[in-house]
């Protein structure tokens, strides 16, 4: 069963041994066309060598809540809430309190490092710059030795002599290693990834994550890793925060998340992607649509127009978290208990049709394309009827009124 949250107790007892700890974060832009709320009421807790990951799709709010933690937001953005380092409030600090802190006790690593990375100077005097920016009394001999041996730490060869290289020389895999050895500079307790290995072939973004945890073990920096790939997050993070429409909509540990989502959005994140450990014919689970916009959202629940558990009662109100399976897992749906009764996977909910992605039998699919029968949303149930688990898929249904055609 689930029950609200009363966070009350359990947030004191966390603050208290958290070493970032975000609280009710919003952030709102300003437009043309109206307010853009990107961050609504984003909470959790960053405990000392902790992984937690941030995933969710484009647009998501993921990177934007990195960037308000990190101060560097435009002066445009609208920022409430609460972000606090060691007890220390950092939101409403100016960009030079910020900077004391930036670098030295939280550090990023930003998606592009080519354009986070200045084009006109040395590698090594990058990375010594940060160094010697929280170290007045560092020589600069003393940082390009630090420099060098953070390249040799990140796995970049012939540190030595590289370090005197421009980033167009280095490629895409090495220039991210060298912003994680900016990162670590200055031994942070807390390290923010913000999508380190987007744009990265399969076997860099291996080799990237590998430097990271070589980073994090090297410093015992509690990580912050935002990205849309799920697979990294299994092998890396110990606690999952899944984000959509700019809120949390499921919290929990990373066993919580991958084995028992309770989120029909985080449901299908996990039955989108492919399993080795499947079998031959493996359905992939298609979330048709698009987020929505975050300029005046509609009430009810934002994943509502895309989810095959959508009825009415969805519209009355945005669900609150709710606590499932145990202290920690929390899940955004008001149809959680059914879920959790019927312990409902990716095949149980999102529905069958001409549009799937199946990996076994896509060439069936094709021939049978012309044959498909189209049902109107809302035609398989009364809409203030929740529909049921698990129950007849639409390529079902199609099927059971072609039978007594083909009878006939």
């Amino acid at each position: 069963m689930s029950t609200l949250i009363d966070t009350t107790a359990e947030d004191a007892r966390s603050s208290t041994d958290a070493v970032l700890s975000v609280d009710d974060l919003n952030v709102r832009f300003p437009t043309e066309d109206g307010v853009v709320h990107a961050v609504r009421g984003v909470s959790f807790d960053l405990r000392p060598g902790e992984v937690l990951g941030i995933v969710g799709e484009s647009g998501s709010g993921k990177s934007v809540t990195s960037l308000a933690i990190m101060g560097l937001l435009p002066g445009s953005a609208q920022l409430t809430g609460s972000v606090k380092f060691r007890g220390r409030e950092l939101l409403g600090l100016n960009d030079r309190q910020m900077s004391v802190v930036r670098g030295k006790s939280v550090a990023m690593v930003f998606q592009d490092p080519m354009t986070s990375l200045d084009p006109v100077y040395k590698i090594g005097v990058q990375i010594a710059e940060t160094v010697r920016q929280h170290d007045k009394n560092l020589s600069r001999q003393a940082a390009k030795a630090r420099a060098v041996d953070l390249l040799k730490l990140v796995g970049i060869p012939n540190a030595a002599d590289r370090v005197d290289s421009y980033p167009h020389e280095f490629s895409g895999g090495m220039r991210q290693r060298v912003v994680i050895a900016i990162a670590i500079a200055n031994q942070p307790e807390v390290i923010i990834a913000d999508e380190p290995t987007t744009a990265l072939d399969v076997t860099v973004q291996a080799q990237v994550l590998e430097v990271l945890k070589t980073a994090q073990d090297e410093t015992g920096a509690a990580t912050v890793l935002i990205t849309h790939d799920l697979g990294v997050v299994a092998g890396m993070v110990d606690r999952v925060l899944v984000m959509y429409a700019g809120r949390a909509v499921e919290k929990g540990t990373v066993e919580d998340v991958f084995y028992r989502a309770r989120m029909p959005y985080s449901i299908g994140l996990l039955g989108s992607m492919p399993r080795i450990d499947a079998g031959e014919r493996q359905r992939l689970t298609p979330i048709k649509g698009s987020p929505p916009s975050l300029i005046n959202p509609p009430p009810g629940c934002p994943f509502g127009p895309r989810c095959p558990l959508h009825y009415a009662q969805c519209d009355v109100a945005e669900p609150d978290l709710r606590q499932v399976d145990g202290a920690g897992h929390v899940a955004a749906c008001i149809r959680v208990d059914e879920i959790v009764q019927t312990d409902a996977d990716a095949d149980d909910i999102f529905s069958k049709d001409s549009s799937d992605a199946t990996l076994a039998a896509a060439a069936e699919i094709g021939e049978r394309a012309e044959d498909a029968v189209h049902i109107e949303p809302g035609a398989l149930h009364d809409p203030t009827v929740a529909p049921p688990i698990g129950g007849a898929t639409r390529s079902d249904e199609a099927a059971a009124r072609r039978d007594p055609e083909e009878r006939a």
